[in-house]
């Protein structure tokens, strides 16, 4: 039997001491208990994942991952092929929304382009993939990750990868094309309806590979899923949290849940983006989103943006004083004050 390629075996779970020392702290400071709903949940978050408390975020990174597919030549995505490079160019000179967001996150912004010259295969025609090159971009996601990294955020730019991630994510989680596909970069209706009808003729190839999510990726995906798959792996493995982007960087963390659900524990869901069914891979994946702001333009961008709910989580948790510290009545326990 061969060694897995997404191995998500033995995988570090979340350390209890430091999430029980968040929450005793959240009870004793200067609000009403459970006053600051989510942010609460995040700043809990990180202290189970980074095995730490306070935790910190003194190095946060953006990685967002290119890639390039074949399928495109089937008419599924409103711009061409040739835009995949010039927006990582542009990533690169600093002038894309990404480049913005990251800085103003007060992140490190990497782009990954691992394999510039190579385009996946049609999917409706043969794999995507071989096993080879399924295994160097997971690889590539593995090895992106910085040292000493507190919070991970990750995204992606590839022309036609919201057709490839519909197809991913029916693969994985049942259903069909018209469920799946939305807009994209700006398909009309006529438009989603031959990208669905492209995924449709893509999961009928490839109907011996929907068992199992390793050849679903292969058969199914891109260079930039796999990578950020393995992104995602390695940053469980390093008990690192990650904040996932859009539906295309969910579907990459959808192959790592159909393998185990546990895989996924250390995300969070950086924003909803307003591609069709982002929402709904968001409810079978078990996560709930940051922030809603209709945004869909990938590249990394809500889940950087989400960066700065983080930030406000863990200032509130470590900059706010206790009841005592203030001087403030605490409320009263048991029958007190009735």
């Amino acid at each position: 039997m061969s060694k897995p390629i997404l191995d998500v075996t033995a995988l570090p779970p979340p350390d209890p001491a430091p999430l029980a020392a968040a929450r005793q702290r959240e009870a004793t400071l200067t609000k009403p208990e459970g006053a600051l709903g989510r942010l609460e949940e995040v700043t809990a978050h990180l202290c189970a994942w980074q095995g730490r408390h306070p935790p910190r975020l003194d190095r946060v990174e953006v990685h967002v991952f290119a890639g390039r597919h074949g399928v495109v030549a089937q008419g599924v995505s409103a711009y061409p092929a040739a835009v995949t490079d010039q927006m990582v160019r542009n990533f690169r000179k600093g002038g894309a929304a990404i480049n913005q967001l990251a800085r103003s996150s007060g992140a490190r912004l990497l782009v990954h382009d691992p394999f510039p010259h190579w385009t996946t295969r049609d999917w409706t025609r043969s794999a995507a993939m071989d096993p080879a090159e399924c295994a160097a971009a997971v690889g590539a996601g593995r090895r992106a990750i910085g040292e000493d990294v507190d919070l991970l955020a990750i995204g992606e730019m590839g022309i036609g990868n919201t057709a490839t991630a519909a197809a991913v994510c029916a693969a994985l989680l049942g259903g069909s094309g018209r469920e799946w596909c939305g807009a994209g970069t700006g398909l009309d209706a006529d438009g989603i309806r031959r990208k669905a009808a492209v995924v449709d003729a893509g999961l009928a190839r490839h109907q011996d590979a929907l068992d199992d999510p390793e050849r679903v990726l292969q058969a199914l995906g891109g260079f930039e899923l796999a990578a950020m798959a393995g992104c995602i792996l390695e940053a469980r493995r390093r008990r690192i949290p990650v904040l996932l982007d859009g539906f295309v960087t969910g579907a990459a963390a959808a192959v790592l849940f159909r393998l185990d659900p546990d895989a996924v524990a250390h995300c969070l869901a950086g924003h909803v983006s307003a591609e069709h069914a982002h929402r709904a891979l968001l409810g079978r994946l078990g996560l709930q989103p940051l922030l809603d702001l209709e945004m869909r333009l990938g590249e990394g961008s809500g889940a950087a943006l989400a960066i700065q709910v983080v930030r406000a989580a863990l200032a509130c948790h470590t900059g706010m004083a206790s009841f005592a510290e203030a001087g403030v009545a605490d409320r009263p326990t048991g029958r007190e004050g009735c």
